[in-house]
């Protein structure tokens, strides 16, 4: 039997036939012409190589083949019917999942806000993928993306600054009670410091190093900013950080103001087909609110 080469359209014109009983009353539901219900109807049995219906007078009536198909096909209309259901109004609920991807370094600000947007929409379930590989928005990967550096500039994507979060050299207390702090980044001379194995050269603070700084002052390379802190506490020397990040470090030490070159610009970012549904309008007020409540703070 070749039925999984038959065409769908063909077996609902069945059910619709076995449902109503005469290819007339068919024909007017599916608003096409009685002539193209028969055709497709032959076609169908031709294909399947078996009777589906019982010719009569009065109508046609299901063979057990034509029973059969006709009681899958009604379970097939009737999970239609109720996916149709679910899916109505879906993009208005404030339920269901909420994929957030943004870079691999900033765990420590975005985790606590995730924790008070559920405590606020309990029924919105929040996944956060974060990662050196940033979720494509245009391949469903994600909801909303937090984007470092550079304005993205893809298209199709909805892009909000969200703000710049400062950044400056933080070192332990015992670095600090060492080496000193500095007043100016040219005075970094006879500092150690930490830095990154790529060059990241979109992130101003690398760039410095990368550019500035004599590379026998670097005491050690990373692979990952998330070893920035670890790095200082166990002793390499002086990083840049987040200054949110910082703060929740009160042992570790700013060396200098933040530079105003040194600020990271974060951007908020949604696509374009996902950025009215509810649940993300939602996050994305929230984190607008939050960000500015932090900026006011620093």
């Amino acid at each position: 039997m070749n039925a999984h080469k038959s065409d769908w359209n063909d077996i609902h014109i069945a059910y619709q036939v076995a449902t109503l009983g005469t290819l007339t009353a068919a024909a007017e539901a599916l608003d096409v012409h009685h002539s193209t219900v028969l055709r497709r109807i032959n076609a169908l049995e031709e294909r399947l190589g078996t009777r589906l219906f019982h010719r009569h007078a009065r109508g046609y009536q299901p063979t057990e083949a034509g029973i059969m198909l006709t009681q899958a096909a009604e379970n097939t209309q009737n999970d239609f019917n109720r996916l149709l259901g679910k899916l109505a109004g879906t993009d208005n609920q404030l339920s269901g999942t909420l994929v957030l991807t943004t870079v691999n370094n900033m765990a420590d600000i975005l985790l606590p806000l995730l924790a008070e947007f559920q405590t606020l929409y309990p029924s919105i379930k929040m996944e956060y993928a974060a990662d050196s590989r940033i979720l494509k928005l245009e391949h469903g990967e994600a909801h909303v993306s937090i984007r470092p550096g550079n304005k993205p500039k893809d298209l199709d994507y909805v892009v909000q600054h969200l703000g710049e979060i400062p950044m400056t050299l933080y070192g332990s207390k015992s670095y600090v009670q060492q080496y000193g702090c500095i007043r100016s980044l040219e005075q970094v001379v006879g500092h150690r410091l930490i830095s990154t194995i790529e060059p990241y050269s979109q992130i101003s603070a690398i760039h410095w190093m990368n550019s500035q700084v004599d590379p026998q002052q670097i005491s050690l390379r990373v692979n990952d900013f998330n070893a920035f802190i670890p790095a200082i506490k166990a002793g390499f020397g002086a990083a840049p950080l987040s200054c949110w990040l910082a703060k929740q470090h009160p042992d570790l030490y700013p060396l200098i103001e933040p530079p105003v070159q040194w600020a990271i610009p974060q951007w908020l970012t949604t696509h374009v087909d996902m950025h009215r549904i509810s649940k993300v309008q939602a996050f994305t007020q929230f984190l607008k609110q939050r960000f500015k409540a932090m900026h006011q703070q620093k």
